[in-house]
């Protein structure tokens, strides 16, 4: 299942889980370029924090924009969330048309139409420029129905893909809808035909894309990456009243080392803060499977059916014979639900649909942020005027990552885009009419911390070999136990140095997941999600 890591804690340096995601078949770790770690104070006009898509893509619109941009990332370059990507390139949003415009009206919808469609374009368009070989091509993506043929869930079902497909058509999209709609490859009993077709959507490898803009960015002189340089601190500093004074930002790092610039931006997945923005969002774990197929027996589609949580596929290269045809789907919150089982349950379901499926070659986890009113959020952090994030990717981090590209490049140099009222951090509007969402939220996380009185494990030796659990003893706070392969024991905090909250084992990523905001923690403690900024402390 994928390439085993030779060592655990390596692994978590180059990606965040133990599972390898189906992208290092075409391009290993190692293709990454090098860069090194800071080590001495320096200024810059714009210094972006994580080298994820995002970070990436804003760096690449700011030094073709003339700017000088330093990036840093705490682990290895592409080490987050989006090396564990599906790779899909879509205006097809999973939240549909309909809902966004309930929330954020026509308008609204019509500006998340059309920067998702800029996006998907984007990377064709950069990919062109850069002369990369990732694999871009634009392709349909089919939704289809949860449920059977002809049920009355069905027909209950496909009204809401045809009222979706209308209107995404009305916004400018190139969508229909097909009752008949079949999928080449579905040959199994389970009929689920019709639905809507988005026409035009895209996808790619994501990290030969990325790693290609990289290779690119470090030839340029007004351009520098540092890896293994942790923000601990980034804080707006001077003054500045009716024009008069200035205020800069100063990022600080886990080694003492501090970046002065005029602009700070966190593409970071979520912002390495304590609430704000993170109280209006759930956080969750996606799993996927790369599984083959015969080369031709499957269309070289998007698809997704309307399930909650939702399915989707799509195709990339294996070899001369098979694609790998990769299947995602199976949410739940983080750190709340046993996530073992997720893969053979993707499984399950593609081979009841598609009988010429063969065997599982990759199986990989990830996470995304699901803001309460559907949309990211792209643009100055709540109370500041110099630091921007980039949040909330809601399943499209991929063209949320490349929209804030644009939109904070435009912000930065005091440029209008009609895009930036949809994404702003500061909405009100959309944020109230999702309040009951974000209050039941709330009141579920709070629950968590009954872990505080909670323990996995009752002893030390209750560990097999590979596995971890959180020790309570009731005269000291919990503890944070992994076991190694070989019988060493690693001890750690239990309590999330974010908000405190006890962390639990994550057996099929050797992770600690946190069930109160999400962060999560290498096997023996590394950081490798935020909202947490730092490790799992000694115990």
């Amino acid at each position: 299942m994928g390439r085993p890591a030779v060592d655990d804690s390596e692994q978590f340096v180059r990606t965040s889980g133990i599972k390898d995601p189906v992208w290092v078949h075409g391009d290993p770790f190692s293709n990454r370029p090098e860069f090194h770690p800071l080590s001495e104070d320096i200024e810059t006009d714009v210094c972006i924090i994580g080298a994820g898509i995002a970070g990436i893509s804003l760096a690449y619109e700011l030094i073709t924009r003339g700017r000088e941009v330093v990036l840093i990332e705490a682990r290895d370059v592409l080490a987050g969330e989006t090396g564990r990507t599906s790779g899909h390139l879509s205006n097809a949003l999973d939240d549909m048309y309909p809902e966004i415009a309930k929330k954020h009206g026509e308008s609204g919808a019509k500006a998340a139409a059309e920067s998702h469609t800029w996006a998907l374009n984007r990377v064709g368009e950069i990919a062109k420029e850069l002369n990369i070989d990732c694999e871009y091509r634009q392709l349909p993506a089919y939704r289809v129905s949860q449920y059977q043929r002809g049920t009355e869930e069905w027909k209950k079902d496909i009204e809401e893909i045809k009222e979706d497909a209308e209107l995404a058509k009305k916004l400018g999209i190139d969508a229909t809808f097909d009752e008949n709609l079949t999928v080449k490859g579905w040959d199994g009993k389970i009929d689920q035909r019709g639905g809507s077709i988005f026409y035009k959507q895209a996808a790619f490898h994501p990290t030969k894309y990325l790693n290609g803009i990289l290779k690119w960015l470090k030839e340029q002189p007004k351009f520098r990456c540092y890896t293994f340089t942790r923000a601990m601190g980034i804080k707006e500093k001077g003054v500045e009243v009716l024009g008069l004074g200035h205020k800069y930002v100063q990022i600080e790092t886990e080694s003492g080392k501090t970046i002065q610039c005029e602009h700070a931006v966190e593409t970071t997945n979520v912002p390495l803060q304590k609430l704000s923005i993170i109280a209006q969002m759930e956080w969750n774990r996606t799993y996927c499977i790369a599984i083959r197929v015969p080369k031709g027996s499957v269309d070289d589609i998007l698809l997704y059916d309307t399930a909650d949580p939702y399915k989707y596929i799509r195709l990339t290269p294996c070899d001369e014979n098979d694609d790998y045809m990769i299947i995602g789907g199976e949410d739940h919150k983080v750190g709340q639900e046993d996530p073992r089982g997720h893969f053979e349950e993707l499984e399950r379901w593609a081979r009841e649909r598609f009988t010429g499926a063969k065997s599982v070659a990759f199986q990989w986890s990830g996470q995304i942020f699901e803001p309460a009113d559907y949309m990211a959020y792209i643009g100055k952090n709540q109370g500041n005027n110099r630091i921007y994030v980039v949040t909330g990717d809601s399943g499209n981090g991929l063209t949320h990552g490349v929209v804030a590209s644009r939109l904070l490049a435009d912000e930065i140099e005091g440029k209008e885009n009609t895009w930036s009222n949809l994404y702003s951090p500061n909405r009100v509007g959309s944020v109230i009419k999702s309040a009951p969402t974000i209050i039941q939220n709330d009141l579920q996380v709070n629950t968590q911390y009954k872990r505080l009185l909670q323990s996995d494990i009752q002893d030390i030796e209750d560990l097999a070999p590979g596995c971890g659990g959180v020790l309570n003893p009731k005269t000291s706070k919990p503890i944070a136990v992994y076991k190694d392969e070989n019988g060493n024991v690693s001890k750690m905090s239990a309590l999330c140095p974010h908000m405190g909250g006890v962390v639990c084992w994550n057996p099929v990523e050797k992770s600690w997941d946190c069930p109160v905001h999400g962060s999560r923690f290498g096997e023996r403690g590394l950081a490798v999600q935020g909202p947490a900024k730092s490790n799992l402390a000694k115990a």
